[in-house]
């Protein structure tokens, strides 16, 4: 039987019905590519200058509340308007049509400082109850059928203020990879009368190869098809369709493991670890979604250490997405990280 921890091969994403390359032995290669610097800063827990701080005047000219709890306001610059003619064009093989939507910034917590590792759990499970809002009221517009939470974190990902937020997407078409995952999800329910995402938690549960944190009522894992060095996944174990239908254990339960995650991502390489995280979640398109099964995802593009990054370029660009390290090594070594934030210690 061919080892995969030592040969290239591919692996099927059940999620979206695409592969990823991977190539272990890839890892025995020299790095004299490009390395990123590492900034490492200590922030004040209130920036004057910082147009996410409590009280403070935004680049678009409003005055923030002084709030005191995860507070959220509409993005000053959305890349989505709410007031846009609907139309369509067509000429030949060029096709168009506008696009309507909402964009909310969501501050996690008043002090600048912080970021979600540090944050108590107590913290953050206030910043799941005020997604678990605005996903409902959002989701209840008729015409927004797709509500994107997400949060880009660090200079890395592209994020242009340290302050910790994130955002929400809310539009009126349902985006690509939702539409890739709505039909997987669904022809497995079709056939099997079963979550397809649940059906692999459970597959995981009992291999515990890609496991990291494994709690009451979720687990967090490095999918098998993972695109990214060190991707997580964190779902439920129960099937949910949204956020929404958690109890008040669950979602305490839900805040206890993100924080557990980001620890681990901090203690890897001992910074501040930038990454991209996403929930995905059933439209709100009003459609019977009884396949889905909500999952956090988390895209961190750090490779080797602190100031080597992975890049999506050349083949991946190309042709199709690839990896060095092997979904159970990177499980390996974020599972065997302490529990406890590094600067704790």
């Amino acid at each position: 039987m061919v080892d995969f921890n030592d040969n290239s091969h591919r692996r099927y994403n059940i999620l979206t019905g695409e592969w990823v390359l991977v190539s272990p032995h890839r890892t025995k290669r020299p790095w004299q590519g490009k390395e990123e610097d590492v900034v490492v800063e200590e922030r004040p827990s209130y920036d004057p200058s910082c147009y996410l701080c409590p009280g403070n005047e935004r680049a678009g000219g409003h005055t923030n509340e002084n709030y005191k709890e995860p507070w959220s306001f509409v993005n000053d610059f959305a890349a989505l308007k709410n007031d846009v003619p609907q139309a369509k064009f067509k000429s030949g093989l060029l096709k168009a049509e506008s696009e309507s939507g909402i964009c909310k910034v969501v501050c996690f917590s008043p002090d600048h400082s912080l970021t979600l590792p540090v944050m108590e759990v107590s913290e953050i499970e206030k910043v799941i109850a005020l997604w678990q809002h605005e996903f409902r009221e959002l989701g209840k517009k008729p015409d927004i059928n797709q509500v994107q939470i997400f949060e880009n974190k660090g200079a890395t990902m592209g994020c242009s203020n340290p302050h910790p937020h994130g955002q929400i997407w809310a539009q009126r078409t349902i985006p690509q990879e939702v539409s890739k995952k709505n039909k997987q999800l669904r022809e497995y329910w079709n056939n099997n009368k079963s979550s397809l995402l649940g059906d692999y938690i459970n597959e995981e549960l009992e291999l515990k190869e890609r496991l990291i944190v494994d709690t009451e009522f979720f687990v967090a894992l490095v999918p098998y098809w993972a695109v990214w060095p060190y991707e997580v996944m964190i779902s439920p174990k129960k099937q949910h369709r949204t956020i929404l239908t958690l109890s008040a254990e669950e979602r305490l339960d839900y805040a206890k493991i993100i924080k557990a995650v980001t620890i681990k991502y901090d203690n890897l390489f001992k910074i501040s670890f930038p990454y991209s995280s996403g929930i995905h979640q059933a439209p709100t398109d009003g459609q019977d979604w009884d396949s889905w099964h909500f999952h956090m995802s988390f895209y961190p593009p750090l490779l080797r250490s602190a100031t080597v990054k992975k890049f999506m370029v050349g083949y991946e660009m190309f042709a199709t997405p690839q990896r060095d390290i092997t979904a159970e090594m990177a499980a390996k070594t974020l599972r065997n990280l302490a529990d406890e934030h590094y600067t704790k210690k």
